[in-house]
């Protein structure tokens, strides 16, 4: 059930910020903004800048000017790890489960922050929320399909009980009918009132499941408003939906 949350308080506040790789500036002032309880989407083509403000947001890419907050902190400069400790978790792009390792082993290493007497019912909570990883927890995790796999990095994203949920392009290598799976997921993750901000080349998915949507190209926002809105505005319709 979709609702805007614009009462809500503010999980994520990204303003004026830049980012270079060398001098190439990467980033041109990005202002966007993740409300608690939201799904907020920010589609693009591919090479737009989408990655490099995911990696940003989790400290990992280095920002030129500019500030990030969390829940009111700044944490423009915080570590990476300090960031997954203060509730930021991601899901990066490609999956990247530890392939050698187990399905269970996986979600463990997603709860490294937390109080080892809450690890197992953490995975039993997981395990309630995606069947096949809990038919599969002692398999490697290099052994799952490509869905299943997104599913185990989603799964071991949440065992940091995130504040915030950093969803890179899930929908990418996986068949139509995972895709509609994933994004069925990731919508009854908000509305179980997880705050998601959802980066996806595949504008349709994501703008339909979106409170608000947010257009980037080539390094700077160029559309905003909520998802439905965005799906209906002829700019969107013509460069990403092919209408």
């Amino acid at each position: 059930m979709k609702n805007d949350h614009t009462g809500s308080p503010l999980v994520l506040q990204i303003k004026g910020l830049t980012s270079h790789y060398g001098r190439i500036q990467a980033l041109h002032g990005i202002d966007l903004e993740v409300r608690q309880g939201q799904l907020v989407a920010l589609v693009g083509a591919n090479g737009a800048g989408k990655t490099t403000l995911l990696r940003a947001i989790s400290g990992v890419q280095p920002v030129s000017g500019g500030s990030i907050h969390f829940r009111g902190e700044d944490v423009t400069r915080a570590s990476a790890d300090r960031r997954v400790r203060a509730g930021i978790c991601q899901v990066p792009e490609g999956r990247q489960v530890f392939g050698p390792m187990s399905v269970e082993d996986n979600l463990r290493l997603g709860a490294y922050t937390r109080p080892k007497g809450e690890v197992e019912a953490d995975m039993e909570r997981m395990f309630a929320l995606f069947p096949v990883l809990k038919e599969k927890r002692l398999l490697l995790a290099g052994t799952l399909s490509g869905g299943q796999q997104q599913m185990l990095a989603m799964a071991r994203a949440l065992m940091g009980r995130p504040s915030a949920l950093l969803l890179d392009e899930p929908s990418m290598g996986l068949a139509p009918l995972l895709i509609a799976e994933i994004f069925r997921i990731v919508a009854g993750l908000r509305d179980q009132g997880i705050t998601i901000f959802l980066v996806e080349q595949n504008a349709h998915a994501a703008l339909s499941i979106a409170d608000v949507g947010y257009v980037i190209e080539t390094g700077a926002i160029t559309l905003s408003g909520p998802g439905p809105e965005l799906l209906r505005n002829e700019r969107v319709q013509s460069a990403y939906l092919g209408m």
